[in-house]
């Protein structure tokens, strides 16, 4: 069994995950089929993410993708959770991963007062709706449904609407004026690529290849897969992996995987909820532990971070200025010469993927 040290570990699945210099992808496409499922909660964060792992793109070749090409969609899919996947795996994704999101959200629907039957109304009423209006909203699709008499206050929309996604029914479709909007997925995405054979040997595979080395609990926490069918998953891809050891324990990696040297440094901006920074159950080989709650301060929050070689070493953010952005950056400990130069390398690349002018200021942590 091959031991592999903290820092190996770092350096696989920060290559695994397109975050080394050499793994970088040349488009949002590739890098969605590489993880997988890009975690999107908030859209914003999902785009930084595409960035940090792709070369020489921008946002509109991101829209492009999306809006035009439609190779990938955003929809609500693994734990039921907003996540960016290619357009051929959605439908057998949310096979997987639909009902059990949608069983753990009863105590939810329950105290919003959407009942089965209201969930059920509310579903045949969405489709009459997008299928007559096209895209809307979550604010005009809300009035819509509230015309039918369907409950639409507070939290209540937000749930109906992921049930429809959830169901397959929608997803979300284009931005306009700045917001995202919904749409009937047999009508975004009308061709049905076929499912793998065996769905859940599928996606522990397509895990390993995202995310190794990792365990059976990283896999389960991960796919948020009830535990029998995540066991059953992790033994269906261990013929075609091999094991390790890790400061966590044994885990596989594919077996044409290879462990990862000291090669060409490398930063990143990761985001919030950045995938790389929940893809594991154990996040120790991520950040020093007298630093850890700059990241992961609690109560299911994510900091977006400066990751130094697959390591995160800084809190960052990004402001609006009169003249384009602004990247505040707030080191955990003092950044080298070397390090701050690649912080202006990453900084240039960003503007260019967002089209704007940014500068860089290092703040106290």
């Amino acid at each position: 069994m091959l031991p592999l040290s903290t820092e190996q570990v770092r350096r696989v699945r920060a290559h695994c995950q397109c975050l080394l210099p050499a793994a970088r992808l040349p488009s949002s496409t590739a890098v969605v089929r590489q993880l997988c499922a890009l975690q999107a909660q908030e859209w914003a964060s999902a785009q930084l993410a595409i960035h940090a792992r792709s070369n020489g793109i921008t946002q509109a070749e991101l829209q492009h993708a999306r809006e035009v090409d439609r190779s990938i969609v955003l929809s609500w899919s693994l734990r039921g959770t907003l996540h960016l996947v290619a357009a051929d795996d959605l439908r057998w994704l949310l096979a997987l991963c639909g009902e059990g999101a949608i069983r753990s959200t009863r105590r939810r629907y329950q105290q919003l007062g959407l009942t089965e039957a209201i969930r059920a109304e509310a579903l045949e009423a969405i489709i009459a709706i997008l299928g007559r209006e096209g895209a809307l909203n979550r604010a005009e699709l809300a009035v819509a449904l509230g015309e039918y008499g369907i409950p639409v206050a507070g939290q209540a929309i937000h749930h109906l609407v992921r049930f429809a996604a959830l169901r397959g029914v929608v997803c979300l479709g284009p931005e306009c004026a700045g917001k995202l909007t919904f749409v009937l997925l047999e009508e975004w995405l009308p061709e049905i690529a076929p499912a793998p054979a065996d769905p859940l040997a599928e996606l522990a595979r397509r895990y390993l290849i995202a995310c190794a080395p990792a365990t059976l609990q990283d896999f389960a926490q991960w796919s948020g897969l009830r535990a029998a069918q995540a066991r059953a998953a992790w033994a269906a891809v261990k013929a075609d992996s091999r094991p390790v050891t890790t400061a966590d324990g044994e885990a596989l990696m594919r077996a044409d995987q290879e462990t990862i040297s000291a090669a060409e440094a490398s930063l990143r901006l990761l985001p919030r909820y950045d995938n790389y920074l929940l893809a594991h159950k154990d996040r120790r080989f991520i950040i020093a532990p007298d630093h850890a709650r700059q990241v992961y301060p609690g109560g299911g929050l994510i900091r977006a971070c400066v990751l130094i070689n697959g390591e995160a070493k800084a809190s960052w953010k990004l402001e609006k200025r009169r003249k384009g952005l602004r990247i505040v950056v707030a080191p955990y400990e003092t950044l080298s010469a070397a390090e701050l130069a690649l912080l202006e390398v990453e900084a240039g690349s960003l503007g260019r993927f967002l089209m704007a002018n940014i500068e860089v200021q290092i703040v106290n942590g």
